[in-house]
């Protein structure tokens, strides 16, 4: 029998892919201005929250089970700030090492990791605590890239889930897909 704490891991690992995913496909719809572009001086641009959640994952999954996810030499108040190298190609390139570092962190994490403690900004978590957290940051985050992209993508924008109008037929399809055994 398959121990559920292995379960967990790996569907942790598939809802930190569909995050990635769901950004990244989003943010292919906006150009370099766009990217960059605020709705207004209280909001954040898609540069800036990419630049947030990479310094975060950063923080957040170096020597995750050996060190408090809050680095020392973390400048959470600079990830809210763009300055001239932050780029969309350096940007994306930090976003980049960041979800791949945490893509390695969870792969490398056994069952009995999974009630261990680990800290963040010296408050203690389980690491199922911590990769929920994790999680709930994350998709806060895509959202808000999600959102920011489709009103600057404007009618061009592609949907990334089920088409407006479309969930009766994809829902067929899909029960018929399912019902449907594989050669």
């Amino acid at each position: 029998m398959t121990d559920f704490r292995d379960h967990y891991l790996a569907e942790m690992r598939s809802q930190f892919a569909k995050l990635r995913s769901t950004a990244e496909r989003a943010m292919a719809q906006v150009s370099d201005q766009d990217f960059a572009r605020q709705l207004d001086e209280e909001n954040n641009s898609i540069a800036i929250t990419v630049k947030h959640i990479a310094g975060n994952l950063r923080s957040r999954c170096t020597d995750f089970l050996t060190s408090d996810g809050e680095k020392p030499d973390r400048d959470r108040d600079g990830e809210f700030v763009v300055g001239p190298g932050d780029t969309r190609s350096a940007l994306m390139a930090q976003w980049q090492a960041g979800w791949d570092l945490l893509d390695r962190m969870v792969g490398a994490l056994s069952a009995g990791d999974v009630e261990r403690t680990v800290y963040i900004r010296a408050e203690p978590h389980t690491v199922a605590q911590a990769l929920n957290r994790h999680l709930g940051h994350m998709a806060y985050h895509t959202g808000q890239i999600v959102q920011l992209a489709k009103h600057w993508a404007g009618t061009d924008w592609r949907t990334l889930t089920i088409a407006r109008g479309q969930s009766r037929q994809f829902t067929a399809a899909k029960r018929e897909e399912l019902a449907t055994p594989s050669s």
